[in-house]
């Protein structure tokens, strides 16, 4: 505070000089303009004598001329010319003066009004001085104030700790009085007490050596007690983790018994695509000990969410694949299976699904697995593989196989009553080996609908459906089934707002944004236990409805992005996931044929159908020799 009132003193004489020195420039500026003002009018006292001397001069011509005097009439024209001049050289003088003393009057003027700024500023300063004046002023008398206080504080403390002092002396005294009455009381003592002296002094030369010891065997006995525990830990953790498997693997079988739809996530890496700054930041962590359970922070918050698995940013296509293999391959049973890929804009869900030509996604590998489990199983059984491709686009369905791919298909009932859906029109090819399948693939991903939006360089701007028929026949009995596959690129859903899109990409948004919320009203109808389950709805669920209708198998795969500006579309993304993870499609059945007669055979047989329907048991129309050969899903 001493520091900031010189300071504050210091700018006052800085600011007191400059005012001074203000006002000798105004005071100079005054001496000026009066010395202008003298000379004028010394000029024009000096012009007023000259004048009056014409005027003179004037008279006396008149009066000559009455008299008739020639010489005076002479000598006053004379001075007459001459005064003439001067008159007119003193006008024109005196006119420049007018116009210095207009000059000197501006000046003055001028100087006058930046006077008075300089006074208004010199007042404020004189106020603000006061102001600083005034709470140093205050900051002195709390200042001392506080001193005050201190210093009453500190003398009591002294009184106190002297009237303490006092007691103590006083107490030590009479303790002293005590000491030698009791000296003279333990004279016959003190030999005894210089003999145990003497032997504890004895014992303190050897304890540094028994405390050393001690402390060894404490050490030791320690190590022992914490290398337990933590063997303890280690064994604990370790049941724990089995346990958590076991429970996992316990609650994997609860779902597939009960025919729930099975919910992945994928959380994809950090690019360079998402910027720098707060809003490319981490906001997805996960659990190390449950691969099902990942936590999403916003807003200071944290969200935890429990799905069937969790992929983090560092999963090959190869680990995802090896999760969703077993469902893939149920197909080959006569099962109608749907793989849906959801998920915002830009999060991976296209490289999940198709991946790149040296990291092939699930489509490739999908189709790669099959045909290894039909060579396999070409000893007993005839398999038939083909496959269509076709995306929908503002509701329009699309061949991408097809020669005319701008040309619209319609999905109709199948002729026969037997409930089943297909689209006429739509290309299949047959697939036996790799090449037939990766040309298949190059075509149907060259003629699929991309666009660039703010979110995404290479938007899919449609729903992309592989679609993969098996019709298989056991060459002992002549069972024959069929199971269809659906592998589907959703589109990515968006905020119109943070994509940007404008004109067709707006309208391709509110069909994309459109057919998944009808997939969301399918997925809720199907929760609920609802009788009418609004498949129509959408040109997407009304070709999905053999797959997700309560007699096929489903598998959802969310793909999430973890940065902090994408965390409101990836909790809606996760809290989707978490809806449909509880939808229970019922026990699955599969369709088979046996002498030209067509039946369902449920996973379950005594099992109730969800739906109500008639469900046919294979099992009580079949030889024993066939039942023995079908066997579970």
């Amino acid at each position: 505070m001493e520091q900031e009132e010189g300071d504050k003193k210091a700018l006052i004489c800085a600011l007191q000089w400059e005012v001074q020195q203000k006002a000798e420039r105004l005071s100079e500026a005054e001496l000026r303009v009066r010395d202008s003002a003298r000379e004028r009018v010394e000029e024009e006292e000096r012009l007023n004598r000259r004048l009056r001397d014409y005027q003179r001069s004037q008279q006396i011509k008149v009066w000559g001329q009455s008299c008739h005097v020639p010489y005076v009439v002479k000598t006053v024209e004379v001075e007459s010319g001459k005064m003439k001049a001067a008159v007119s050289q003193a006008e024109s003088r005196s006119l420049h003066l007018e116009e210095q003393l207009d000059r000197q009057n501006q000046v003055i003027q001028d100087m006058k009004r930046q006077l008075q700024r300089e006074q208004q500023e010199a007042a404020k300063l004189r106020a603000q001085v006061a102001l600083y004046a005034e709470e140093l002023d205050r900051a002195q008398e709390q200042m001392v104030q506080e001193f005050r206080s201190l210093q009453e504080e500190k003398e009591l403390a002294v009184s106190e700790a002297f009237e303490r002092a006092k007691e103590e002396m006083r107490a030590v005294h009479q303790s002293l009085d005590g000491v030698r009455q009791n000296l003279l009381m333990l004279q016959p003592a003190l030999r005894t007490l210089t003999h145990d002296y003497n032997t504890l002094k004895r014992q303190v030369r050897d304890f540094p050596g028994l405390l050393y010891e001690t402390m060894r065997e404490a050490r030791d006995e320690f190590s022992q007690v914490v290398k337990h525990v933590q063997d303890t830990n280690a064994e604990l953790l370790s049941k724990y983790r089995r346990e958590l498997y076991l429970r996992k693997e316990c609650h994997n079988q609860l779902v597939r018994l009960r025919g729930n739809i099975r919910v992945l996530a994928r959380v994809r890496p950090i690019t360079s695509e998402d910027g720098i700054g707060a809003g490319a930041q981490n906001v997805i962590t996960f659990d190390q000990d449950d691969d099902g359970i990942l936590h999403v922070t916003h807003k200071g918050k944290m969200q935890t969410f429990e799905l069937d698995k969790v992929f983090p940013p560092g999963t090959t296509q190869d680990e995802v694949f090896e999760e969703v293999s077993p469902l893939i391959t149920s197909c080959l049973d006569g099962y109608n299976i749907c793989l849906l890929a959801y998920g915002q804009t830009g999060s991976g869900k296209t490289y999940s699904m198709e991946g790149t030509v040296a990291n092939p996604g699930i489509n490739q590998r999908a189709l790669r697995l099959l045909l290894s489990e039909v060579s396999e199983r070409s000893s007993s059984w005839e398999h038939h593989l083909s496959v269509s491709m076709a995306e929908i686009y503002n509701e329009t369905l699309r061949d991408l196989l097809g020669s005319d791919y701008h040309s619209s298909l319609d999905i109709k009932m199948a002729p026969g009553g037997a409930g089943e859906l297909y689209v006429p029109g739509l290309t299949q090819r047959s697939v036996r080996n790799m090449s037939d399948i990766n040309k298949v693939l190059e075509l149907g991903r060259r003629q699929r609908a991309t666009e660039c939006t703010n979110l995404n360089a290479h938007s899919s701007r449609s729903h992309a459906l592989l679609i993969l028929t098996v019709k298989g026949r056991e060459t002992s009995t002549g069972i024959c089934t069929t199971g269809k596959l659906y592998l589907v690129d959703l589109a990515g859903s968006e905020r119109v707002s943070r994509s940007g899109a404008a004109g067709e990409r707006l309208r391709e948004a509110q069909c994309i944004n459109r057919s998944l919320s009808a997939l969301g009203d399918v997925f809720s109808a199907l929760r609920s236990q609802q009788a009418h389950v609004p498949y129509r709805n959408s040109k997407l669920t009304y070709l999905l409805q053999e797959a997700l209708s309560r007699d096929g198998k489903a598998l959802l795969l969310l793909q999430v992005s973890p940065v902090e500006q994408n965390v409101n579309e990836s909790l809606c993304s996760l809290r989707f996931g978490d809806r449909v993870r509880s939808v229970e499609l019922g026990i699955p059945s599969r369709k088979i044929e046996q002498a030209g007669a067509t039946v369902t055979e449920s996973s379950e047989s005594e099992s109730p159908s969800p739906r109500g329907t008639r469900t046919t048991s294979v099992r009580k129309k079949l030889p024993a020799s066939v039942r023995q050969r079908i066997g579970p899903p």
